[in-house]
């Protein structure tokens, strides 16, 4: 099983990156098939073959994406597009 795991600071408000958490979860949902729910601050979600989630802190969301074995081979594509979900909804990374 290979995993995703990233943490993204942000400078925005708690509601206002719940928000942006949510359209990047729709994103996914569209993109993806995805199904999604929040638990709190946590938004899992799964589809066969892929299950992870996305915690939403007070300065950064942490997201952590499990990919089973036949989609192990599109991390990195899956991971690219993670993070530019990242950057649109939360700003780009700085370094």
């Amino acid at each position: 099983m290979a995993d995703i795991h990233f943490i993204r600071q942000h400078g925005l408000t708690p509601k206002k990156a719940r928000a942006a958490t949510e359209r990047i979860a729709q994103e996914l949902a569209e993109e993806f098939n995805l199904d999604y729910e929040w638990a709190g601050n946590v938004l899992n979600f799964s589809r066969t073959g892929v299950s992870g989630h996305i915690e939403v802190k007070k300065k950064d969301v942490e997201v952590l994406v499990r990919l089973g074995f036949l989609l192990g081979a599109l991390r990195s594509r899956i991971e690219r597009e993670m993070h530019r979900f990242c950057d649109e909804n939360f700003g780009p990374e700085s370094n």
